[in-house]
Order: C-alpha cells, then structure tokens, then sequence
C-alpha cells in the first residue's frame, strides 16, 4: 500500500506556491501557479443583492488552486485497476471513466473516474461509496481511497459489488471550495429527474455537472443494477463551514448574515427520516469510536440544530427531496457521513480512518443481518 504525505488544510491558503507529493507511489511534481488574492466572498458585491456575473466571476477567479487532482488524486485511482487479488492474482477492480469536468479556466479538464469491483455477481449486494461531493471535504476523497488500498475493499468483494467515487467535485477539491466553479452548491443538487424542488436550500439547480455525471453514470453504466443496497456519502463538518461558506451563501444569494454556528466536535451521522435504520446507525458509530470521538449533542440536544436520534445521528427530511448525493439511489441504508478534521482532539489520520470505520460498521452489519 503507498504511503501518502498531505498538508493540512490551514496551510494551503496564504502560498501560491503549489507543492503535490506522493511519497511510495509514482510521481514527485512540484509546480507553481500564479491565483489572484484571496478575496472573501462577503466582501463581494452589495449587500443585500444577489450576485450576478460579475460577482461569480470576481469569486471563482479569486479562489485560490492550492493543490492539483490531475495529479495528486486521478494517478490513484487509475492505479487501483492495476491491483490484483492475493489469492488468485486476477484484477481486484475496474476504473471507469464516467465523465469529464471542463475547466472554466486554462487548466485541463477533469477526468471524473469510478472504482468498481471486477468480479460483479448479480446476486451480491451492491454498496455505493462517494467522497468529495464537496471537494474542500478531504477526509472524503482520502477515506475513499484508504478503503480501497488499505484491502478493505477487497475483503468485502467477497460479499459486496461495490463501487467506488473518490473524488465527485475536483474544481472544489482543488481549491478547497464547498461550492462548484459556478457558485453552487453540489450537495443539493441530485436530483435524479433533475426537476426543481420549491423550497429547497441553497441553490435552484436542479443539477450541476458534478451531479449530472453521476446520475448519468448509474443510469446508464450501472443500470443492470436495479436496487441499490447500501450508500455512503463521506462528508466533513469544518470551522470554515461557518467562517467563509455560510457567509459565502448570504452574500451570494443578497440575505442577510445570520452569524456564526455551532461546530459539533466529533463524528456524527445524516440519517434520512424515511430510513430510519436505527440498529445500523448504532453499528456505524460504534466502529468509528474505536478511532475517534462521536460528537455530542449541544444544550439543546440538537447537532448542526437537528434534533439528535440516538447517539451521533441526526434526522433530516428524505435525501431525494433536499437534491442530496446520499439520496442519488434507491437505497435501503443510506447515510452521509461528517467528521470534524479541524478537532484538537482528532488527527487528519484519525478522520480518514472515521471514514473507513464507519464503512466497515456498516457492511458487517449488513453481512450478518443477510445470515
């Protein structure tokens, strides 16, 4: 298994200077580029008037590229189809290329690649696992991919078709960004039928390109599966969730600031109220304590000001509804996962590891609830 070498999130940044290493795998490139200066997007356009033109424009060229997916995360996931099984020492996986990303700039654009194991069974189970839906969430991207070479996935291939999206936004993964290159939101923008829900947060869209070459790829590449057991979206909770994207939303959208949240500390899971689930939702949580902490409810027993189920779980209205990417299948067990990289009492280590615990939590629970 390669070792890989990340830097923390707070020191990308005030450097233009871009530094991308893999240590153990196949490539040492260091390259620089030259970004306008950060400007926070509070401080873009007139209060109280949604942007326009202008505005987006202001706000995407002024978002700093502070590390590269054509190089840092793609040659890693073509490397998985390169792995092979150490019993028979046949292909483990398949990479699928299920769309390309333009860039709104001079940069290439974005291959946008799925993992799948090779040897699909119709009679298995099928689990679907997306990181990076918002590409400033790291431990999504690096979670997905620990699974993958750290032979997780290759222990569950036995009793799971699996398949695996590392990185679903990786304009937002470059430059640490919630948003896509054109000011939305792509986490409430899966709407399978694309249609506008009234009422909806955030943004309007009924998709994005992200979510769009998603849909497309289970659609059509993956359409000889007709139900979708198991879907884990790989989320983070971080400060900046509250210091730059909720601003971000108000001045955008021309509101006013309804100032600063509460962060939970700790590992915490989505739960979608028309699957409630709850004997999986504890089998989850109790993996991820064996690596980290679960965060507690506030004073009001709410996290993220959503009424607490049982212990770490949240309830919110269905999935399908609110254009979330856990909502994308026909799932049964369904859950978006948020863990807190920017914790004193947690390591980026430890927040990869949340997210592969809480896979495993999950498919052992459901192995034995099959039996």
């Amino acid at each position: 298994m390669p070792h890989f070498f990340f830097l923390n999130r707070r020191q990308f940044r005030t450097t233009a200077t871009i530094l991308c290493i893999v240590i153990g795998s196949t490539f040492l490139q260091i390259m620089t580029t030259e970004a306008a200066a950060y400007v926070h997007p509070n401080t873009i356009g007139r209060p109280g008037v949604p942007w326009g033109p202008d505005e987006y424009k202001l706000w995407r060229d002024t978002r700093e590229k502070s590390r590269c997916y054509i190089t840092g995360v793609a040659p890693r996931i073509q490397a998985v189809g390169e792995m092979k099984s150490k019993e028979s020492d046949e292909a483990l996986f398949e990479v699928i290329q299920y769309g390309t990303l333009p860039s709104p700039g001079d940069d290439s654009d974005f291959p946008l690649y799925a993992i799948r194991t090779k040897m699909w069974k119709d009679d298995l189970p099928s689990v679907l696992i997306t990181g990076g839906v918002h590409g400033y969430e790291t431990s999504g991207v690096e979670g997905a991919l620990l699974f993958v070479y750290g032979g997780k996935a290759e222990y569950y291939s036995k009793y799971f078709n699996i398949v695996v999206a590392p990185c679903v936004s990786p304009w937002g993964y470059e430059r640490i960004q919630r948003w896509t290159s054109k000011g939305t939101d792509p986490n409430r923008s899966f709407n399978p039928d694309g249609e506008i829900v009234e009422g909806r947060s955030f943004n309007p869209e009924p998709v994005t390109g992200e979510s769009a070459a998603l849909i497309k790829f289970l659609r059509e590449d993956m359409q000889h599966v007709k139900e979708w057991t198991c879907h884990l979206d790989l989320h983070e909770t971080t400060d900046t969730d509250e210091t730059e994207f909720r601003p971000a939303k108000a001045a955008r959208d021309g509101l006013v600031d309804q100032g600063k949240g509460e962060i939970p500390d700790g590992f915490y899971l989505v739960q979608d109220e028309t699957s409630p689930e709850p004997d999986w939702f504890k089998a989850m949580i109790e993996s991820v304590r064996k690596v980290t902490h679960i965060a507690p409810a506030d004073a009001d027993g709410n996290i993220i000001g959503e009424k607490v189920s049982q212990d770490g779980v949240i309830t919110i209205p269905c999935n399908r509804i609110l254009g979330l990417c856990a909502g994308v299948t026909n799932a049964r067990y369904r859950t978006t996962t948020e863990v807190y990289p920017d914790s004193p009492n947690a390591t980026p280590e430890q927040c990869n590891l949340a997210q592969v615990a809480c896979i495993e939590g999950s498919l052992n629970y459901i192995m034995a609830s099959r039996v």
